[in-house]
C-alpha cells in the first residue's frame, strides 16, 4: 500500500507538473509539496518502523546507534536510500539490521534523513 502511494503520490505530482507548465505556472512549488510529502513520510515510518530504538535525533530516541540529527548534510538521499535497502553497505564499524524496507519506504525514510541539517 505504501509503495503504491507513494507512486501514485509521484505520478499525482508529474502530472500536476505537467499542468501547471502548460498553463505557465511552473513545478516549483509542486515538486516542493511532493517533496514535503515524501519528508513527512519518511518521518512516520522513522516511528513507525522503530528507528527510535537504536538512534537519536537530538534528545529523541535511543543512543545505541549513531546521532541522525546532522545526516542530511554528511550524506546524499540516494546514499541513504542505498543504506536503508542494504545496511551492510555502510562502514564496517555499524551494525545496522536489514530492515525489509520496499523502495518506497527505503525512499521516503532517505529523504527525511536528507532533509535533517
Amino acid at each position: 500500500l505504501a509503495l503504491m502511494m507513494t507512486r501514485l503520490g509521484i505520478a499525482g505530482a508529474a502530472l500536476g507538473c505537467l499542468l501547471a507548465s502548460s498553463l505557465g505556472l511552473g513545478c516549483a512549488r509542486l515538486d516542493a509539496q511532493g517533496r514535503e510529502t515524501l519528508v513527512a513520510q519518511g518521518r512516520q515510518l522513522f516511528a513507525d518502523k522503530g528507528c527510535y530504538g537504536c538512534h537519536t535525533i537530538g534528545v529523541a530516541g535511543t543512543p545505541i546507534g549513531p546521532d541522525l540529527r546532522t545526516v542530511g548534510a554528511r550524506y546524499g538521499q540516494s546514499t541513504l536510500a542505498r543504506w536503508l535497502r542494504e545496511p551492510s553497505a555502510q562502514e564496517a564499524t555499524r551494525h545496522m539490521p536489514k530492515l525489509g524496507l520496499s523502495e518506497a519506504e527505503a525512499s521516503a525514510l532517505a529523504a527525511y534523513l536528507a532533509s535533517l541539517p
